[in-house]
């Protein structure tokens, strides 16, 4: 993890420029294929929503939620992604999410530059990154 300085031009930059955030995100869809049918079911994409840890923490601390309110929590995320019900998510489906969830904290953020910590390897932490070479 590390500590970065980002506003919401700093991700619309990245969404925008579509070479770099398909890149960003396929690479991101490949790692969680793991059986390479070129499809992301459940299984495959429930420890990347687990990491999010949506209902487990308040500010840091741990919280009481039941284990049928968080499987009820990431399988409604898996149903945000799985645009068509088919069970399984295609990658133009990833994208699609993807891109919206970015631009819902992009929207979130702001104009105003805010200090954030971001994990190595983050979508946010590639879009700091992006922006940062940029400006070398």
């Amino acid at each position: 993890m590390s500590v970065e300085i980002l506003d919401s031009k700093t991700i619309l930059s990245f969404v925008e420029d579509e070479g770099a955030f398909n890149s960003s995100v396929d690479g991101r869809f490949a790692a969680l294929d793991t059986n390479h049918d070129g499809l992301l079911s459940y299984a495959e994409m429930a420890n990347e929503l687990m990491s999010l840890r949506v209902l487990e923490t308040h500010f840091g601390v741990d919280a009481a939620v039941s284990a049928d309110e968080l499987v009820a929590v990431y399988r409604g995320l898996f149903d945000r992604f799985d645009r068509d019900g088919s069970g399984a998510v295609d990658l133009e489906e990833f994208r699609a999410e993807m891109k919206e969830v970015l631009l819902a904290v992009a929207n979130g953020l702001g104009f105003l530059p805010v200090q954030m910590v971001v994990e190595e390897g983050s979508f946010l932490k590639v879009a700091v990154d992006r922006e940062l070479a940029k400006a070398a």
